[in-house]
């Protein structure tokens, strides 16, 4: 097995290549700048070159083989399929696409599924169907794809690795397990507690505060609509704190720090309000991660993609929902999430007990990475070529949950101050380069380019800029990375 450390996939002929180097890796090689963007034109090169990539928008091969062959089981001519790793996932996506369109979509559940079910639609429906895989985050893992290809059931004495789980995050954020719901993504977490929100207070949008993951807020836009709040300045935290107190809104949505640019919003100024007038507060701790912030300070509930730095090898998708036991809403919160999954996860159990073995040291690991990018940042910011690094910043609200000696994170942004040179400094950087974050190995990718091609306007006008390059910081020796930046930016 390629050891990513050491050997980076930073080469043109990496084009495609699985990270990890594992049949289920969850992210993939894009090594080069115009590899990017002939990816978002949908260049056949690189559909040829692609041996895996992001789950939630590529289909592993293992997950498309199942796709096919529920096709030649149940699809009427001109149907095809798509497979959910639950009923309930599947019984949603007919809504989604039947307000979309006038077909008529179709639900299989066979004992073959293992528990997971098949949807069947008209071909020209798929990209709609498509969308709701991605935005709502409960994708069939290629690990239990390859158990239904294989008739391969759950064995009777398997291991509890869920619960172990449950009662490390537990630990971790100082509540009960019973107050951790485990789902097969990060977004999966998201749009679970999306769902709930609906429900506690039906009919009004939440709010979205500071610019957040792509998909964070397409899932709010989709299902309810959303107030957006593109920064988190005077102005908007004084509009956030009107709508809640003339009870306009559902609850709000924000990322500690943010994605990509790695903002923080000053909790205190608002979370109060909210509180006051039942809008809820949902928070995401993916970059800095628990051992470094303490969310429940004042969220309701947290959010965690644990495909990121609590797995760490990039071979499994999970994301959580951890509860505040003191929020006023945690009695609603935890009915409404155990309606969906009584037994508090979905995950399949060979992803579980992928997902237990990665994240045992995932404290050490991620007080690594911190201090890692920590410095990188360092020197980055004193580059002539460097413009601007997004990072953190002391005084910028993420004091107000930092646990003490804590780090940041391990990821960071930057721009150069010659935009037309970030092509060649991505090309020439010898590290990973690819989607996703939080992975051993240190990644890179050109973001914006690879989360908003299709709106790069829209998002230079939220301060996110097309030549931003993102790096997720890993376990390599500091002085072998700080060597490998120095030669890229040279």
């Amino acid at each position: 097995m390629r050891d990513l450390l050491t050997d980076p996939a930073w080469r043109p002929e990496d084009l495609g290549a699985p990270l990890p180097d594992s049949r289920h890796a969850v992210s993939v090689a894009i090594p080069a700048w115009q590899d990017v963007v002939d990816y978002e034109e949908g260049h056949p090169r690189i559909a040829a070159a692609f041996r895996c990539g992001y789950p939630r928008f590529f289909l592993h091969p293992r997950v498309q083989e199942l796709f096919t062959a529920a096709e030649k089981k149940w699809a009427k001519p001109g149907e095809c399929a798509l497979v959910f790793p639950t009923t309930a996932a599947a019984q949603r996506c007919p809504e989604f696409v039947e307000q979309r369109s006038t077909a008529k979509v179709r639900l299989v559940e066979d004992a073959w599924l293992l528990g997971a079910a098949a949807v069947l639609l008209p071909q020209e429906d798929y990209k709609i169907a498509r969308l709701f895989w991605r935005y709502c985050g409960d994708t069939l893992s290629s690990r239990m794809a390859e158990a239904i290809l294989h008739e391969r059931p759950k064995p009777a004495n398997h291991a509890d690795s869920d619960q172990t789980i449950r009662v490390r995050l537990a630990a971790l954020n100082g509540v009960s397990a019973d107050d951790v719901f485990l789902y097969p993504s990060g977004m999966g977490a998201v749009a679970a507690l999306h769902r709930a929100l609906r429900a506690i207070h039906p009919g009004r949008p939440s709010a979205q505060l500071d610019f957040p993951y792509v998909d964070v807020l397409k899932v709010q836009e989709e299902y309810g609509g959303a107030k957006f709040f593109p920064v988190a300045d005077d102005a908007s935290i004084s509009e956030l704190n009107l709508l809640a107190a003339a009870k306009e809104i559902s609850g709000v949505f924000c990322e500690m720090p943010s994605n990509p640019l790695l903002r923080c919003v000053r909790l205190s100024r608002f979370a109060p309000v909210l509180r006051d007038n039942g809008v809820l507060l949902f928070i995401d701790d993916t970059i800095a991660g628990v051992t470094n912030i303490d969310a429940l300070k004042f969220a309701d509930a947290v959010t965690t993609s644990l495909t990121k730095s609590f797995s760490g090898a990039g071979d499994v998708l999970a994301g959580a929902v951890t509860l505040n036991p003191r929020s006023p809403h945690h009695a609603a919160l935890q009915q409404q999430l155990l309606a969906e999954s009584p037994a508090r996860s979905l995950l399949w159990h060979e992803d579980a007990g992928a997902l237990e073995r990665n994240s045992r040291d995932f404290p050490a690991r991620n007080e690594r990475m911190s201090a890692t990018a920590a410095a990188l940042v360092c020197l980055l910011e004193q580059h002539p070529a460097v413009e601007a690094v997004y990072y953190p910043r002391d005084g910028d609200g993420f004091e107000e949950i930092s646990r003490p000696g804590a780090g940041r994170g391990c990821l960071f942004s930057f721009v150069l101050k010659d935009p037309a040179k970030a092509p060649a400094v991505y090309d020439r950087l010898q590290v990973c380069k690819g989607p996703s974050l939080g992975t051993n190995f240190t990644l890179c990718c050109p973001y914006t380019l690879l989360a908003h091609y299709t709106e790069l306007d829209w998002a230079a006008r939220c301060g996110v800029r097309a030549d931003l390059l993102r790096v997720s910081a890993g376990l390599e020796p500091l002085e072998d990375l700080v060597a490998r930046f120095v030669r890229a930016l040279s």
